[in-house]
């Protein structure tokens, strides 16, 4: 097998998409790759995907690359780093086997991994999950000394001009299943009119439905511009010590922003805030809720996701796999009935109507003359 393309590479895969056309060979550095970067991926269909690291490392049940292998994507792994220094943006490549090339030359090798080889690694994952969640739960109960200001509610946010107090709030993250999720949802959009939160990619998940983001929250490093200039209330996730990287971007565009100082995740902040704000319900989409969203992250904040939640639990309403529960189709036999029930009432109406009824009778008198009735 010879796959053939433009090399297209980044370190993070989320910046990678925004540039990878279908023709591309992606080149990541991705160790267990999630759901949400697979996704990202499987919707551009790439010709090949090499990466740089071990796209599922056995440590717990990361099925990213299992989703893209399914959609018939190849997948060159463990090719190492050095691939970064020895291709450049834009060379055309050749995957031969197990070997990369431009032109005559080898380029790196690699591994062209199969479903087989990841369902080994999973089986390796349902053996090794339990260290994984020993390692979360220390994680969690670290974080949850050092952030008793979240859970007691003595933390300080900004002022906010957007109105919350007994409104409903709906927060969308760019994650899994949040496109079949939206669509499922939209009815109660329309109705309810809640207030819209973008976390930074989630407001241009927002904007793809046809919705404008009413907040912006987030370190600003995976929304577009077009998003940040849609009129929402930006609001910069910063870190602890008050350092918002994301914010020069924000005022080099020429737009005001607030900075929100806090630990943990943007999801994190945008919960804070509308819990804080007096919001009668918060409907979460594509935000992390499970304990291999957690892992996926990767990040020792996801402890703090972990007890935002038990904060806000009484009001959050998490609409991952609603679309799954909640499917619009209709059967034949339904739509059959509905056509029925809609086509005789109009057939009475047309029968006693004055200026039908004749139309009728000599349809009548036809039908009885074929038939010699």
């Amino acid at each position: 097998m010879v796959l053939k393309g433009r090399a297209r590479m980044d370190r993070r895969t989320k910046n990678l998409v925004k540039r990878l056309k279908r023709s591309d060979i992606a080149i990541i550095d991705h160790d267990d790759i999630d759901e949400v970067a697979a996704n990202s991926l499987i919707d551009i269909r790439p010709q090949a995907i090499i990466n740089a690291a071990v796209s599922i490392t056995g440590r717990y049940p990361a099925r990213g690359v299992y989703k893209i292998l399914k959609a018939g994507i190849p997948v060159l792994d463990e090719v190492g780093e050095d691939i970064f220094r020895r291709v450049r943006e834009g060379m055309y490549l050749e995957i031969k086997g197990n070997a990369v090339y431009w032109g005559e030359g080898l380029i790196a090798e690699g591994q062209l991994i199969t479903m087989e080889d990841v369902e080994i690694k999973l089986n390796q994952a349902s053996q090794n999950i339990q260290q994984e969640l020993d390692r979360f739960v220390e994680n969690t109960l670290e974080y949850a000394k050092k952030e008793k200001d979240i859970l007691l509610g003595t933390i300080e946010i900004p002022i906010i001009d957007t109105p919350m107090l007994n409104h409903h709030v709906l927060i969308v993250v760019r994650g899994s299943s949040y496109k079949e999720d939206l669509k499922t949802i939209s009815s109660y959009i329309q109705e309810e009119q809640p207030v819209l939160i973008g976390v930074d990619g989630g407001a241009d998940a927002l904007l793809e439905f046809g919705l404008t983001p009413d907040i912006i929250v987030g370190d600003m490093d995976s929304v577009s511009d077009e998003a940040l200039a849609c009129g929402a209330e930006i609001i910069v996730h910063a870190y602890a010590d008050g350092s918002a990287p994301g914010l020069e971007r924000v005022e080099s565009m020429g737009i005001k922003a607030k900075i929100f100082p806090m630990p943990g995740t943007s999801e994190d902040v945008a919960m804070i805030i509308a819990w804080e704000e007096g919001a009668s319900l918060i409907v979460a989409v594509g935000t992390h809720s499970n304990m291999v969203d957690f892992l996926e992250k990767g990040r020792k904040g996801m402890g703090s996701t972990f007890l935002i939640r038990l904060k806000v639990g009484s009001i959050l309403v998490d609409a991952r796999g609603v679309s799954q529960l909640y499917q619009h189709s209709l059967h034949r036999r339904y739509l059959l009935q509905l056509f029925a029930g809609a086509l005789v009432p109009i057939l009475i109406i047309l029968w006693v109507s004055p200026a039908t009824k004749p139309l009728f009778q000599i349809l009548l008198l036809q039908f009885k003359l074929l038939f010699n009735i």
